[in-house]
């Protein structure tokens, strides 16, 4: 794919994006993404043949966009506590954002489309900040700023709270001080001598 190409893909994948905010997955068609473009039908069939692949590739690029910020920043100049309020931070400005995220796309996606373990965005991208995460408790109970004896066991509790708070955003509701109070609690209790 020449330069060209990839810069039309790119724009057809920011716009369906935005309409995949808006309208979730499942109301989406190709018409919308046709209109939301402003190109033509045959434009965008030459890229993808159907709703399923643009949202397929709309993941891949919201999964490569997330956490380099914190990976990058482990083992730098930043304490760890730092880093993991950075990221409490980031996470509590998406989960306020409550109609411009992809959550609710997500959701009706995995659950219409039978996805196999391996080709599981959602799963690799929760591996992967689990282990980024692990690394930064780690990193903060080396250099004595956190106390944990079970840095993996943390750090996927870390990110099932986050992925309860997405759920709860989405569903009932949540406030900024709900979510203020369920990192404090990680927070005091990652640095909670034992």
């Amino acid at each position: 794919m020449g330069d060209k190409s990839l810069q039309k893909k790119q724009f057809i994948l920011e716009n369906a994006r935005e309409i995949f905010m808006v309208k979730g997955y499942k109301n989406v068609t190709m018409k919308n993404i046709v209109d939301n473009c402003e190109i033509s039908r045959g434009g965008l069939y030459l890229y993808f043949n159907s709703t399923k692949e643009v949202f397929e590739e709309v993941l891949k690029m919201e999964v490569s966009e997330t956490d380099d910020i914190f990976q990058d920043a482990i083992g730098g100049e930043a304490s760890s506590m730092d880093i993991l309020l950075l990221f409490f931070k980031e996470q509590k400005k998406e989960l306020l954002r409550k109609k411009k995220n992809l959550t609710t796309a997500i959701y009706e996606f995995y659950f219409e489309n039978k996805v196999a373990k391996k080709e599981n965005s959602i799963r690799r991208q929760f591996d992967i900040a689990v282990k980024i995460m692990q690394q930064l408790i780690e990193e903060g109970v080396s250099n004595g700023e956190f106390f944990c004896d079970n840095p993996l066991a943390m750090a996927r509790n870390i990110m099932f709270v986050i992925e309860g708070l997405k759920i709860s955003s989405q569903t009932m509701g949540i406030t900024e001080e709900m979510i203020d109070s369920e990192f404090g609690y990680i927070v005091q209790w990652l640095a909670l001598e034992e």
